[in-house]
């Protein structure tokens, strides 16, 4: 698309966001007992409070720079990927396979778990404009195992993707999915019932599974004028002898100590490194590297992998750089870099 009808595209969207800040969908009984929740301003606030707010002419700014980027070459070969199918299987049931940006496969014992699935193409509500997915997806979601649930951190369209959900439905119908508190109605009006909304520190079992959603920093929006009227969260999910952390997508906050502090360091934890620059502008929603370092230490898993990063390009730092920056900041913070890996895409990552 020509740049000049990106920023028409750009400047009607923030119009319609001006314009439409009075509409918003009514509070559920479940959101108005939230503390997370304003009642005043029907919004959603991170645990110290903040909102993440940004005005329509920051996001302008970052739009042009984003637009105006010298042209990434991983957005369109991506990189090289491996078949989950030609890897051998865990000798110890447990292991996680990278399908690219915030999803992986979690299987532990025959139980299998999906976060943020996004299976297609673009990252957007449009299939003709928004972030092209770089390189192919490594696993067919008709190759999926059996899978028992389904965990969603919000409603940015990188993470939840009706288009998927609803493939994915027909294919395994009987699916648990859990989300944080709002997101159910979204997934009922594609035909999804079975749908778990829990507030921060709720949890709800499954299969004899424990899902906990977990406070993060960031913010919710689909439409422009919607922006946290729907809550997000980290997920911990917990077999009997197995436990399992999501950060999703977050800035830095002390949440993570108080999430250690709560339910304890997981076995594995899945935590973004990618999509932080320009540093001013994406430093209240998404880490750094470096800070995902911090991150790990404040949880202190046994493993982590790196997700969030190397499939769609959504700003401006080059697609490759993010695990680069995460193993230097690892050997400063004289970590063992194998605790905390960078997979490849469809790369399968054997468990203890």
């Amino acid at each position: 698309m020509p740049n000049i009808l990106k920023f028409a595209v750009i400047i009607f969207c923030l119009s319609l966001f001006s314009a439409c800040t009075m509409f918003q969908k009514p509070a559920s009984d479940a959101m108005l007992k939230s503390e997370n929740y304003n009642p005043e301003t029907g919004r959603f606030h991170n645990s110290d409070g903040s909102e993440n707010k940004k005005s329509p002419s920051q996001l302008f700014k970052m739009a042009r720079a984003f637009f105006t980027r010298a042209k990434d070459p991983l957005e369109d070969t991506g990189f090289d990927t491996l078949s989950p199918a030609e890897q051998p299987d865990s000798p110890t049931g447990r292991q996680v396979t990278w399908i690219g940006h915030s999803t992986l496969l979690v299987s532990i014992n025959g139980q299998h778990i999906l976060t943020d699935p996004v299976f297609i193409g673009r990252a957007s509500p449009f299939s003709f404009m928004g972030p092209k997915r770089a390189g192919e997806t490594p696993l067919a979601m008709a190759n999926l195992p059996a899978i028992d649930a389904v965990v969603i951190s919000h409603n940015h369209y990188d993470h939840l993707s009706i288009p998927t959900l609803k493939i994915l439905h027909e294919l395994q119908p009987d699916i648990q999915y859990f989300v944080p508190l709002g997101l159910a109605d979204l997934l009922k009006k594609a035909g999804i019932m079975q749908v778990t909304e829990l507030d921060w520190w709720q949890s709800a079992s499954h299969k004899g599974i424990e899902f906990t959603a977990t406070a993060v920093q960031h913010w919710s929006s689909r439409r422009g004028f919607d922006r946290n009227e729907t809550l997000w969260s980290g997920w911990m999910v917990k077999w009997p002898k197995f436990s399992f952390y999501f950060a999703g997508d977050t800035g830095y906050s002390p949440d993570f100590r108080e999430t250690r502090k709560r339910l304890g360091a997981p076995d594995l934890a899945a935590i973004p490194i990618g999509a932080y620059n320009p540093r001013p502008f994406m430093k209240a929603s998404h880490v750094n590297p470096e800070e995902a370092v911090q991150i790990f230490t404040d949880l202190t898993p046994k493993q982590a992998v790196a997700v969030h990063w190397g499939t769609f390009k959504l700003t401006l730092e080059p697609l490759d750089e993010p695990p680069v920056r995460l193993a230097a900041a690892l050997r400063k913070a004289e970590i063992d870099t194998a605790r905390f890996l960078a997979l490849q895409h469809g790369q399968k990552l054997h468990l203890d």
